[in-house]
């Protein structure tokens, strides 16, 4: 086949599903044929015209599939092998790579603006019948044959990212934890936070149907901000602040309430996308005398990220598979995003097969 249907960004609450050109594998790049992938939070942020892409792109950047073609120099896979690719697709080779800053990958075009290649934020992503792997050597992980597609599709990048907050936040043995929001990678977070180590997890969010799947997916105590004075009950809770706090959302509210929730010491760890400006007062921060610190993450990506995510699915410590609550076809996408944007129906991250 020449052409595929994929899921095109035209502008501002404008996708269609199109045919399109098929993808062909160069030197160093794979095709895949997409198997499932799904809708992210950073994809409702393009459609909003709140995350600057160009026209014409495909989008989405959470693939599983199975490989189509291999061009020269891909070696150790075959046509037919099922893979699992990150949502940012590291080089192996560049000064950030080498670093061990693989998400800031300085290959791709855009990567000034956006860091690196990124599916469906730089480069044409997965919502469609075939997927262009580049650095296809550093960036298809092999699925063991026991799990399954559902098991494994939200580590490209919710589980990649979430897990990666409470890494970077240096979550220790018996820290007390403050997830802010509990969407997708809230709840990822969340978990992350318990495979690290933490005594005491706490969920922050306004919506009950999340609330409840934060507490099924690990935190042992849950704090509706509709309710309750959050910063005073962290607090009150944890003897006078959390050691580390996550911010999910990407929003001034829940970063302030953040740091205002850290103890002396603490580590504020943000995860969230932020479309506008951000500013920290100083009385938050402890007028910079509080031996605070702030860092941030972007999803890591790159194979062996994958190979170790898929472990802890194999190995039972972690599943995911409550998340994905609704499965559409590529045909109703635009009816998927509709739900997900509009967070009907308990939704928390939704299929999508082409």
């Amino acid at each position: 086949m020449a052409t595929m249907r994929a899921t095109v960004f035209h502008g501002k609450d404008d996708i269609r599903v199109e045919e399109i050109e098929r993808p062909r594998a160069g030197v160093g790049e794979a095709v895949i044929r997409v198997t499932l992938t799904t809708i992210c939070g950073t994809d409702l942020h393009i459609l909003r015209g709140e995350y600057p892409v160009r026209p014409g792109l495909v989008i989405g950047h959470e693939p599983v599939g199975v490989v189509e073609e291999l061009g020269a120099g891909v070696t150790g896979y075959e046509v037919g092998d099922r893979v699992l690719v990150g949502a940012i697709t590291p080089c192996g080779q560049c000064r950030g790579c080498l670093s061990g800053h693989a998400a800031q990958c300085g290959h791709g075009e855009g990567y000034e603006a956006l860091g690196g290649w990124r599916f469906g934020n730089t480069i044409n992503g997965a919502q469609a019948e075939y997927l262009l792997v580049p650095h296809a050597q550093a960036n298809l992980a092999k699925i063991p044959d026991e799990l399954t597609d559902e098991q494994v599709v939200l580590l490209a990048d919710i589980a990649s990212t979430g897990f990666s907050g409470a890494e970077s936040g240096g979550v220790r043995i018996g820290d007390a934890v403050v997830v802010f929001a509990q969407g997708p990678i809230g709840l990822c977070a969340t978990v992350g936070a318990k495979l690290m180590g933490a005594a005491l997890v706490i969920g922050v969010d306004g919506d009950s149907n999340r609330l409840r799947m934060a507490r099924s997916m690990g935190a042992d105590i849950v704090l509706d901000y509709r309710e309750v004075d959050v910063v005073a009950e962290v607090k009150k809770i944890t003897g006078g602040g959390a050691d580390v706090t996550i911010e999910a959302l990407g929003t001034q509210e829940t970063f302030e309430q953040a740091l205002r929730s850290l103890r002396p010491g603490g580590t504020l760890s943000s995860l969230g996308v932020y479309s506008g400006k951000l500013h920290i007062p100083y009385d938050a921060f402890a007028a910079g005398l509080g031996d605070q610190r702030i860092v941030t993450t972007l999803c890591p990506g790159g194979k062996e990220r994958m190979r170790r995510l898929m472990e802890m699915v194999k190995s039972g410590r972690v599943d995911l598979t409550p998340l994905l609550t609704h499965t559409f076809s590529l045909d109703q996408i635009t009816e998927a995003y509709a739900l997900f944007g509009e967070r009907r129906d308990g939704v928390m991250k939704v299929a999508i097969k082409p």
